[in-house]
């Protein structure tokens, strides 16, 4: 998998855990070994442009995902995953340190940014939360892939808690 952590936010962050956990997603999903996905870390002016632009809602977000080729994981154990460019997953430091001081089990911005990398990756593959059955699907699965990474990663504690989205 090719997975460029481009960090133009001017905050120090840990870059290798957002790959790693991209990578675990990936993996967990069954996206094809080639496909390719950028991750973006920018502050909040820029995010709030971004927000503005294309949401049009004021005030910067803490993740934004930008898909390419619509990818989406096999529906079958023995069907071939599909190759292509992903897209863009843009995250935002600033924000991910406030929600994660403000989330139900209080963690850092680094977790949080790890969550909110799982949170790109699916909806880049689709997932969506906007009805309340589609909010069950897809926290179940974010909640189920970093706690997967976690274990993986020998951390423990709680997993972080999303915020109310």
């Amino acid at each position: 998998m090719s997975i460029d952590v481009n960090n133009e936010s001017g905050t120090d962050v840990d870059e290798q855990a957002i790959l790693d956990i991209a990578r675990y997603a990936l993996t967990r999903m069954r996206i094809h070994p080639l496909a390719e996905l950028s991750v973006i870390i920018i502050d909040a002016d820029a995010m709030e442009q971004l927000h503005l632009q294309w949401m049009e809602l004021p005030g910067p977000t803490d993740v934004m995902s930008f898909p390419m080729d619509e990818l989406r994981p096999p529906a079958k154990d023995d069907e071939e995953p599909p190759q292509g460019l992903l897209g863009d997953i843009v995250l935002c430091p600033e924000v991910a340190a406030k929600q994660g001081r403000e989330a139900p089990t209080e963690h850092s911005m680094d977790e949080e940014l790890q969550l909110l990398t799982v949170h790109g990756v699916l909806h880049l593959l689709g997932y969506d939360h906007e009805e309340p059955a589609e909010k069950v699907e897809m926290f179940g699965l974010q909640k189920a892939i970093v706690d997967g990474w976690r274990e993986q990663q020998g951390l423990t504690g709680p997993s972080p808690a999303p915020t109310t989205r």
